[in-house]
């Protein structure tokens, strides 16, 4: 396999939804209240994209290093356990995207206001003791709460605050919704490494509940982020229900793909519920612009 793909496989296409995602509908809720600058959102978009590749290549590392990835993995390949990448190279890479998320994060700093400076730190700390340190997160039962804070309110919150410099409870309600969604995602992904996690000693959320009641939740994890929309709706208006008409489908196949997928397809559901937060935040953004033409 060429050096190329490698790199390709440890980035993990797949999850970069996740990231930018949050950043367009923050951006969609400034432009709503009249405040927007697309250079902001260009550069909110590096530093979401670079900081999650980091997450990714750190995840890589960390866990080849602790044991929790073998060849038993149902999930896609690793980087460092298959020994495609190096541990000396993944660290090197892995210190590439930092660089690049500090500096476009201190762009946007300079650029809006250096209060996003705290944003910032939180992100970075979080690269690292999500998966490594002496407590990881992911270890601990935290990866979804980790996901929710960071993939929601700090990337919604975050984004938005680097166009209008204030966070409001309505940016709370949606940035809440992209990270109920993300942390579906992050379910998903635990409730398929549950074998393999358990051997290693890794006591993810879905560890600790049992498949059966990890399934659950990320079916009401679902409810929740319908029922929040809805709520959102009736601060809003109607137009605003046609994201969640239009995404119906999605959410149906989503509930259905909880209760049948097993082992390996589980990464079909993962895929799937990433697919359906990108496009649900970019159909909400889309009304979240156009709301103000609207008579």
């Amino acid at each position: 396999m060429n050096s190329t793909h490698a790199w390709w496989l440890a980035a993990r296409p797949k999850t970069l939804p996740a990231s930018v995602s949050p950043v367009i509908l923050g951006s969609a809720l400034a432009y709503f209240h009249g405040q927007f600058d697309v250079w902001l959102l260009l550069l909110a978009l590096i530093c979401a994209v670079a900081l999650q590749v980091a997450v990714n290549f750190a995840n890589d590392y960390f866990d080849h290093a602790s044991g929790v990835d073998t060849e038993h993995r149902l999930g896609p390949v690793r980087a460092s356990q298959s020994g495609m990448v190096s541990a000396a190279a993944m660290k090197r890479a892995l210190a590439l995207v930092c660089s690049i998320a500090l500096l476009s994060g201190l762009a946007l700093c300079w650029l809006s206001s250096w209060a996003l400076v705290w944003f910032g730190i939180a992100a970075m700390v979080a690269v690292f003791i999500y998966s490594g340190g002496p407590w990881p997160l992911a270890s601990h039962g935290l990866g979804e709460v980790t996901v929710f804070l960071f993939f929601g309110w700090l990337a919604v919150g975050g984004s938005y605050f680097a166009h209008s410099q204030a966070i409001g409870s309505l940016v709370l309600g949606f940035a809440s919704v992209a990270g109920l969604i993300s942390a579906a995602i992050m379910l998903v992904n635990n409730i398929r490494d549950i074998p393999t996690d358990k051997v290693a000693g890794k006591y993810t959320l879905a560890v600790m509940l049992s498949e059966a009641r990890a399934r659950m939740l990320y079916r009401y994890l679902l409810w929740f982020v319908i029922g929040l929309h809805l709520a959102l709706v009736s601060l809003l208006g109607i137009v605003l229900i046609l994201p969640l008409l239009l995404c119906a489908p999605l959410f149906r196949r989503l509930f259905q793909l909880s209760y049948q997928s097993q082992g390996q397809e589980l990464n079909a559901l993962l895929a799937q519920t990433a697919k359906t937060e990108l496009v649900y935040c970019l159909l909400t953004s889309l009304c979240l612009v156009l709301l103000p033409t609207l008579p």
